[in-house]
């Protein structure tokens, strides 16, 4: 199911993080409101920049915070409060090692770069949300949490969507299964807002149902719809209606994207082979991560996947064992690996991060609590240079000693790769100057 944002209902994080209320864009209701042509109005192409290294991006958002020692940064000496109770074993990469839950990871791990050197100080899951999707700091403490929350700054996907525009019949920016907590457009405008899919594709029912055939609703009945909106449009146009008059051309893409075989096909994740489905995992993450590859083949720009669970405070190494780290380790290579085979991984950019890390010491709970201090990354494809390991934490994953990257150089090394001026400003509201990110830096030794 399509969806715009609205505010939220229903818990998901341990400070009260919601879920979030959707208005549901149904075809029986045609073209009748606003919200879906303005979640397609992203015409526009880059100016100027750097050279395009890739042409779209897979945004693996994993929500809570990834324990970083449990996963790619292993600590194998340190005593059993810090390092936990996962093993080590060795990747395909001489020399460097991940914990033993990784399995699948560990097998390619020439294929891909991991960075785990990320650091910031915001340890909240809202704000710290906030501030990897735009490189601002919020402005509400954490525990407020409108959606989205970047009511002002526009995210990551938001600005992929602006400066790239579309090369397909599917929307340039979208997120799945549900709105990322910060990947709204702020000051952009709803133009530049996703396209939520708010369904599970792991699911034997899953359907994009906007896309489908409505009941009751013949073709002559729809082309009727049609003309009569172009009636109207027509009409707005003499009178010089200026915003009804831009909004005629985003009406024509939502027709499009709703009538095209094309885009219908690209939601079509039952007709791929049962064997290819079974590589990614038939966990919620994993069948994400392959309808995403059909959308990024389908033109799509930005998809941003929201995988939540991982705020693990409480007899955490359970969960990370059975729930978390084995569904997400085995759709992040197949994905990979599925990209790579089709020719599509020189240009595709993969990422896999959450908003913080988790703390160097075990706590009484069994658990690991917030810490944005250190993080580890993963990138793959996109111009990035595979098979490395880049910066370093210290023996209890605290902090980096080498090479430290902040949230400003993360993204402005994203855009780089992805052609886009970082650097380019748009007015606010209030006429000032926005540069797409304030600072930053390219992560050393990560471009190819």
């Amino acid at each position: 199911m399509l969806n715009f944002e609205l505010p939220s209902l229903g818990k998901r994080l341990c400070n009260g993080v919601t879920r979030r209320q959707v208005l549901r864009l149904g075809t029986t209701g045609l073209l009748s409101g606003l919200s879906l042509p303005q979640l397609l109005a992203s015409e526009g192409t880059s100016k100027g920049g750097p050279v395009a290294r890739a042409k779209s991006l897979v945004f693996v958002f994993l929500e809570g915070g990834p324990p970083q020692q449990d996963l790619w940064d292993p600590k194998i000496e340190s005593p059993i409060e810090i390092r936990g109770p996962f093993a080590p074993i060795p990747t395909s990469v001489p020399g460097t090692t991940f914990v033993e839950h990784c399995v699948e990871c560990a097998k390619i791990a020439h294929k891909f770069t991991v960075v785990r050197s990320h650091t910031h100080t915001d340890n909240g899951h809202a704000t710290g949300y906030h501030y990897v999707m735009t490189g601002r700091r919020p402005p509400f403490p954490d525990g407020e949490y409108p959606i989205p929350t970047n009511d002002l700054y526009p995210s990551l996907g938001s600005v992929v969507a602006r400066e790239l525009g579309s090369r397909g019949t599917v929307p340039p920016y979208i997120n799945m299964p549900h709105p990322m907590s910060a990947g709204g457009p702020g000051f952009y405008g709803a133009e530049f807002a996703p396209f939520v899919i708010e369904a599970d594709p792991s699911q034997p029912d899953f359907e994009v149902k906007d896309l489908g055939q409505v009941d009751g609703l013949t073709k002559s009945r729809f082309d009727r719809r049609q003309k009569l909106l172009l009636g109207l449009e027509q009409q707005r146009q003499k009178q010089k209606l200026g915003p009804a008059q831009a909004m005629s051309t985003y009406y024509g893409k939502a027709y499009d994207l709703i009538t095209s075989p094309a885009a219908r096909k690209a939601f079509d994740i039952q007709s791929e082979p049962a064997a290819l489905r079974e590589s990614y995992g038939m966990s919620q993450v994993g069948q994400c991560c392959l309808l995403a590859r059909r959308l990024i083949e389908a033109g799509c720009r930005f998809v941003g996947i929201d995988a939540p669970g991982w705020d693990v405070h409480f007899n955490c190494f359970p969960s990370l064992k059975g729930d978390l780290i084995p569904p997400a380790d085995r759709a992040f290579a197949a994905l990979v690996n599925d990209l790579e085979q089709r020719g599509l991984l020189d240009d595709t950019l993969v990422v896999m991060m959450g908003e913080m890390g988790r703390t160097p010491r075990v706590n009484a709970q069994a658990g690991r609590d917030h810490w944005s201090m250190a993080q580890s990354i993963l990138f793959a494809g996109g111009g990035t240079k595979p098979g490395q390991v880049i910066g370093a934490t210290d023996k209890q994953a605290a902090y980096p000693t080498r090479d430290p990257v902040t949230i400003n150089d993360l993204l402005h090394t994203l855009y780089t790769l992805m052609g886009i001026d970082s650097a380019k400003e748009y007015p606010d509201p209030l006429g000032r100057p926005v540069p797409i990110v304030g600072a930053g830096q390219l992560i050393p030794g990560l471009i190819a």
